[in-house]
């Protein structure tokens, strides 16, 4: 059975946009595409340590007659035949229950709390709550359909940066595109490459790295630049902090917020099999 991607489907021109990125990202790796074509504005997903509400905009529920044709001439014309999740459990009778079974899950890009004012799908502090608590990674989509044809990890010697890690090598190796390493330095160099020694990495990483970024000076904002506007971005989450409960962490917030890639992210709970 072939890993898959879990997609909540919005029957509006941005919403194709993200579509169109998930489609592309399942179709790069040979994924299997789940789509959900919401039929109440929130949904619950049970995950291993926490239960979370996910409260969609009434965008969501636009048209919901063409949107399940909408998606899959979208899907066929990439060759993917998607299924369509039809919840069978309901917390409450709006309240669908969402399986978490999945390899990957992708969102909006707009995860920040500003972006309710800019119209981009807010989803918000939900979606940091998935990444926080998923056993899988985020795909947060750029606000257009862009492809991909590189992986950048940006690595901060985290645990959750190890997962983003062990995600871009295994990306890497099944996409066949190249995987550079950012590293923004404000430890010694051995403490990153003893994080990635240690962690079993090493090999792996030399043998699918084209080029590896270290930024011993600058702002992190500004050195952000250097990543190829057509990578894939790969980011920990929550990987330091007494309040990484509420915000990802300082460089995962930066490159959230300056970055138009897609990015994927990995929480602490995250893994990735592809193989």
């Amino acid at each position: 059975m072939l890993a898959n991607l879990f997609h909540v489907f919005r029957n509006t021109p941005l919403g194709r946009e993200t579509l169109m990125q998930s489609i592309y990202f399942c179709r790069t790796l040979d994924l299997e595409l789940t789509i959900y074509i919401p039929d109440a504005v929130r949904f619950m997903m049970y995950f291993e340590h926490e239960a979370v509400q996910i409260d969609l905009d009434r965008s969501y529920m636009n048209d919901p007659e063409t949107a399940a044709e909408r998606a899959r001439a979208l899907a066929a014309e990439d060759g993917l035949k998607p299924r369509f999740l039809n919840p069978k459990n309901r917390t409450a009778s709006t309240l669908p229950d969402i399986p978490t079974h999945f390899a990957f899950m992708s969102c909006p890009r707009s995860v920040s709390d500003l972006s309710s004012k800019i119209g981009l799908g807010y989803i918000g502090p939900k979606v940091r709550r998935i990444i926080r608590t998923a056993s899988f990674p985020v795909l947060m989509t750029s606000p257009v359909f862009k492809p991909w044809k590189s992986v950048s990890v940006l690595f901060g010697g985290s645990d959750s940066a190890l997962n983003a890690l062990r995600s871009g090598i295994q990306i890497a190796r099944r996409s066949g595109y190249p995987l550079d390493l950012f590293i923004q330095l404000e430890r010694d160099e051995d403490y990153y490459e003893s994080r990635i020694r240690d962690a079993g990495l090493e090999d792996a990483l030399n043998q699918y790295c084209r080029h590896q970024y270290r930024f011993a000076e600058g702002d992190f904002s500004h050195n952000l630049y250097e990543l190829p506007h057509d990578a894939l971005a790969l980011s920990g989450a929550y990987g330091h902090g007494l309040i990484n409960n509420l915000i990802f962490g300082s460089k995962m917030e930066t490159a959230q917020n300056t970055l138009t890639n897609n990015m994927l992210v990995s929480g602490p709970q995250a893994t990735v099999h592809l193989n």
